[in-house]
């Protein structure tokens, strides 16, 4: 895999351009504030409302889409990604000037083919690997996040080093920059969610909850062991792997891991893990997903709905509000990513 640093970029390919940033949520503001601290010229296209009003307040030169997007050296779209072929079909294609580049921070449209973009623009990704809220952090603190970087269309010849400046203005080479392809970032991504980080680990954590309980165990406790818990190991391997994991639990907990763990995460769910993953290679999730949000997403919220009314959900409201650090440190996360 191709890896950059800080020396790598050209930053000078973007200074004295015009980056537009539509879509000011969670990743659009972050974006948007670290290009402007990292001096480059920087114009979020919104309409009057809660975005436009925010980003004002950030100090940001604000512009509606009709007028920001025409003279645009690169657009960054960062609406949610349900949104983003309409706003492509009704401003970017009509309205972006010939040879300006597109950016994505997920290919999952490229990819899927819901935005064909037209041929005369660059087609770039910069895929920092955290939420919005971390990038920014991150930047302020003089550090950064790591990124992904890719080039879906070359009409220039300079899209892989524009790519490289607006991931050296987010933070992204600070924490190094390393090269994919649309393809391979949105599958990946979508495995990641679907299979560990968020489909896997929610039904870990609400199987076991629900096992404890089923057993007699009071569930205060089956939160605290399940799912309180959990952020302590996640960090531990965030830190340095199963190496650090294993030096900071105790014995008594290796051996379960080691002999258990197999158990429940076992043959069985790894055929799974592949029958998700090539759901994903092919399409049925992506056709499954747009047609989910065409028809009024009705599924979609009854699902969310049964998550948000599980009973570990009740018990952890409770909980979590005698803790109240954690609501300050949750503040920052519930940035939601709007048009």
């Amino acid at each position: 895999m191709q890896y950059y640093g800080i020396n790598d970029a050209n930053p000078d390919a973007l200074k004295g351009r015009t980056i537009v940033i539509y879509g000011y949520g969670s990743q659009g503001r972050a974006h948007a504030r670290n290009l402007h601290d990292s001096g480059f010229t920087v114009v979020v296209a919104a309409r009057p409302g809660k975005s436009y009003d925010q980003a004002k307040a950030d100090g940001l030169a604000v512009d509606t889409p009709e007028r920001a997007i025409p003279v645009a050296d690169l657009i960054a779209l960062l609406t949610p990604d349900m949104q983003q072929p309409e706003l492509y079909e009704r401003h970017i294609a009509p309205l972006a000037r010939e040879g300006a580049a597109l950016l994505f921070a997920h290919g999952f449209n490229v990819h899927y083919k819901q935005i064909s973009p037209r041929k005369d623009l660059d087609v770039i990704l910069v895929a920092p690997k955290g939420p919005g809220a971390l990038v920014r952090r991150q930047y302020e603190e003089g550090r950064g996040v790591p990124s992904l970087m890719a080039v879906y269309q070359d009409a220039t010849g300079k899209a892989k080093e524009m790519a490289l400046a607006y991931a050296h203005g987010i933070g992204g080479t600070r924490g190094g920059v390393m090269e994919t392809n649309f393809a391979e970032e949105t599958e990946t991504d979508l495995f990641g969610e679907q299979a560990v980080l968020c489909g896997g680990a929610t039904e870990l954590v609400a199987v076991g909850f629900e096992t404890l309980v089923e057993a007699g165990y009071q569930p205060e406790v089956a939160y605290f062991e399940v799912l309180h818990e959990l952020k302590l190991i996640v960090d531990l391997l965030w830190e340095g792997g199963f190496a650090r994991m294993h030096e900071f639990i105790s014995e008594t907990a290796q051996f379960g891991d080691l002999t258990r763990g197999p158990r429940v995460v076992d043959e069985h769910t790894r055929e799974q893990m592949r029958a998700v993953l090539r759901e994903i290679q092919d399409g049925t999730f992506a056709r499954e997903w747009v047609a989910e949000h065409k028809a009024g997403r009705a599924r979609y919220n009854a699902l969310k709905q049964k998550d948000l009314d599980h009973p570990i959900e009740v018990v952890g409201k409770k909980l979590r509000a005698r803790m109240p650090w954690l609501q300050e440190a949750s503040k920052p996360a519930k940035a939601k990513e709007t048009a």
